[in-house]
């Protein structure tokens, strides 16, 4: 197991589904075959490379939470982590990034192209598995879910180098990008358990505040985190000209000379500035503010999870709400 793989004593929500788990990474493996072994192989290395596998958990944490017993809720678990997989190659491409969970991303091993199209293959194949489960109630659901995740990315594309991003802004590419994700994630595991409608809402709640708190986290680990820790490239954001809530929170509440910086920073793509706006975001609230904000939002995550009954599995869901608030990586 990479060392990027939830492993830590914090992860303690995974112990209730680890054979649900066991089960979602040999259908992971299946469903990876290719008769194109260039496919395969990098969509392989991305998968075995690690990650918290938070997305395909939370989807069946839910199913079990709402009483399920079957089996199905592991195929839309692995749909979910292809999902997941494939934006990751798309947006390292994107990103130009060179790490990705501990290790050089698929783009710096395998060029722009193959990763893009294996990201496509990813997608397509994950529609290939809704088939298979025969549940029309979740194809809607989740092309619209994929459908906001695409124009989140965009959403974030466009925003890059402006300096002029306000935290509204932010919140509204954070939840189309990221928070929507996890909140197609529970609402799968609440279909597939017949939830009532009352039930799925409450899902849909606890996923989109868990992953706001997941990208509030990232954004600001992005600043104050490790490399060796994340696996990735600490401040990539600043690098490249994305305003994430940390600075925002700097640009509003600085002095003028600071504020003219990091314009100039972000609009200019001046690396020269990128160590002294670093540290006026720690010398000031930003970061305080920001781990203030994913903690309001794990606390509603948690307190949306009062319309399910007691059992191991909301125990877990709790455990994974404090989890996203207060990770290292």
């Amino acid at each position: 197991m990479n060392q990027h793989q939830s492993t830590g004593p914090h992860d303690s929500f995974l112990n209730t589904i680890a054979s649900d788990m066991d089960g979602v990474n040999r259908i992971i493996r299946e469903q990876l075959h290719s008769n194109v072994p260039f496919i395969s192989q990098i969509a392989e290395y991305l998968i075995n490379a690690g990650g918290k596998r938070i997305r395909p958990a939370l989807v069946l944490l839910m199913a079990r939470a709402f009483g399920y017993r079957g089996t199905q809720h592991r195929m839309l678990a692995a749909m979910i982590e292809f999902i997941h997989t494939a934006t990751l190659l798309h947006d390292d491409v994107v990103d130009e990034a060179d790490l990705r969970r501990g290790q050089s991303s698929a783009n710096a091993l395998f060029g722009n192209a193959a990763s893009v199209l294996v990201g496509d293959f990813l997608y397509t194949r994950a529609f290939q598995m809704i088939v298979a489960v025969n549940d029309m109630r979740i194809l809607p659901v989740l092309s619209d879910a994929t459908n906001l995740i695409a124009e989140g990315e965009v959403m974030q594309l466009v925003n890059v180098r402006n300096p002029d991003i306000d935290e509204k802004r932010y919140m509204e590419v954070i939840y189309a990008k990221t928070a929507k994700l996890f909140e197609v994630s529970a609402v799968l595991g609440a279909l597939i358990a017949n939830a009532s409608g009352k039930e799925i809402d409450a899902a849909a709640r606890y996923g989109r505040s868990l992953g706001i708190a997941f990208q509030l986290v990232d954004d600001l680990l992005d600043y104050a985190g490790e490399t060796d820790v994340l696996g990735k490239t600490v401040g990539n954001d600043l690098r490249e000209g994305k305003m994430t809530l940390p600075l925002i929170f700097l640009m509003s509440h600085c002095k003028e000379n600071i504020r003219k910086t990091i314009r100039e920073c972000i609009e200019n793509h001046d690396e020269a500035l990128l160590s002294s706006i670093l540290e006026a975001v720690k010398a000031s609230d930003a970061l305080e503010y920001t781990a203030q904000k994913a903690q309001d939002a794990a606390s509603e995550a948690a307190q949306a999870l009062s319309a399910l009954q007691d059992s191991q599995y909301k125990e877990s869901l709790i455990k994974l709400s404090t989890f996203s608030a207060e990770r290292n990586y």
